[in-house]
């Protein structure tokens, strides 16, 4: 006899999709995860943990994803069988959504996102990322595997913008995650889809809009890309985000999205406008109770500018480890400094670190120089 929690249910499931999202924000989960066959799954401090709620049948994973369809998405989830959406509970949250098909059956996700943005001050990020704010002109790009927090980052960047200058601030995004509003900057807020058909789109209309800054919530493709640089080219400063984990791998898979005839054109404008990469990792913290952000930073140096512009992405690693001077630091150092405070164990580090035997290197001057790392 199966106990209520496994029993998978074929008619009206005992909970709306509202509960669910509530019981995974107040056991302070960042994602809720639905599939046939499994209770509902909240990501809690990085592992996912499955709801007290019965397991989830076919009918019940449609009557809640559903419910939080917009009429007018419901036909083009039919017709390209995934969807981007999001969804807001009044004094509870917003969450950003994604629907797919999967083994005929549907799946979705939703990723929390808190109401209020968060200041850029208690992010743990490294001090000069907040000069990127202060720029007029150039790309910024913050980098990173799913979950890793770049959304939060970039909003938290914005703010600092919105707060500290008088400037136009357009940001196009998919789905709208954070919501701003206007402070001493104008913020006007596109989302794909619903206020425009693409990022390309979007990008090739926006500076009709006499945009000082510039937010893309992810460069996907060939032609979204070159427009952003032609932007950041031109006299805007332009955010986005990339899958990347390090800064040379984002250079890399800038260049490599374009044909072998235009690598040459890209370097050149890459190495022209690029004024920081800022590359993140959430790390389980040495207490179990939570993550804590690991952050490589690069910004752009003449040699580090010449070394884009030539192809030598190999030797850029080496550029940001001899640069702590000028506020960069290697994920491997990142990563070291936060075993240094106790924030994070060895094993955890050397389990995130980009090379195993740099970072034991840099471990073992940091226990001898505590003075080694800044403080942040």
């Amino acid at each position: 006899m199966t106990s209520e929690f496994e029993r998978v249910y074929k008619d009206k499931y005992p909970v709306n999709i509202d509960k669910l999202l509530e019981t995974t924000c107040k056991n302070s989960g960042s994602d809720l995860h639905l599939a046939v066959g499994i209770p509902p799954m909240a990501r809690i401090k990085g592992k996912l943990v499955p709801l007290e709620f019965p397991v989830l049948s076919v009918k019940a994973v449609e009557e809640l994803v559903m419910a939080v369809v917009q009429p007018e998405y419901k036909r083009y989830f039919e017709e390209n069988l995934e969807l981007d959406l999001s969804y807001s509970l009044p004094g509870i949250a917003r969450f950003r959504g994604n629907i797919m098909k999967q083994r005929g059956t549907l799946a979705a996700v939703f990723r929390i996102v808190p109401f209020d943005v968060p200041d850029i001050n208690i992010l743990g990020l490294p001090p000069a990322v907040k000069d990127l704010c202060f720029l007029s002109r150039g790309l910024v790009l913050v980098t990173g595997p799913t979950g890793s927090g770049k959304s939060t980052t970039l909003a938290a960047m914005v703010d600092l913008i919105n707060s500290e200058r008088r400037v136009n601030i357009v940001t196009i995004e998919d789905p709208i995650e954070f919501l701003h509003k206007h402070k001493n900057s104008v913020v006007k807020q596109r989302e794909v889809g619903l206020d425009t058909r693409s990022f390309a789109n979007a990008l090739k209309h926006v500076l009709r809009h006499d945009p000082d800054v510039i937010l893309v919530g992810e460069m996907r493709d060939v032609e979204s890309i070159a427009i952003a640089l032609t932007a950041a080219e031109t006299g805007h400063l332009v955010f986005s985000t990339l899958h990347t984990q390090t800064a040379p791998h984002t250079i890399n898979r800038i260049v490599d999205v374009f044909q072998d005839y235009k690598r040459d054109q890209v370097r050149q404008q890459l190495a022209n406008t690029l004024r920081g990469v800022i590359s993140q990792q959430l790390i389980p913290t040495a207490d179990g109770k939570g993550r804590v952000v690991a952050v490589e930073f690069m910004k752009d140096t003449p040699a580090i500018r010449n070394m884009i512009r030539e192809g030598k992405e190999h030797q850029l690693y080496s550029a940001i480890q001899t640069n702590r001077n000028m506020g960069m630091q290697t994920m491997d150092q990142a990563l070291a400094n936060l075993y240094a405070k106790g924030k994070i164990k060895k094993e955890v580090a050397l389990e995130y670190c980009i090379d195993r035997v740099e970072i034991e290197r840099i471990m073992q001057r940091v226990e001898s120089n505590s003075s080694y790392f800044w403080n942040n």
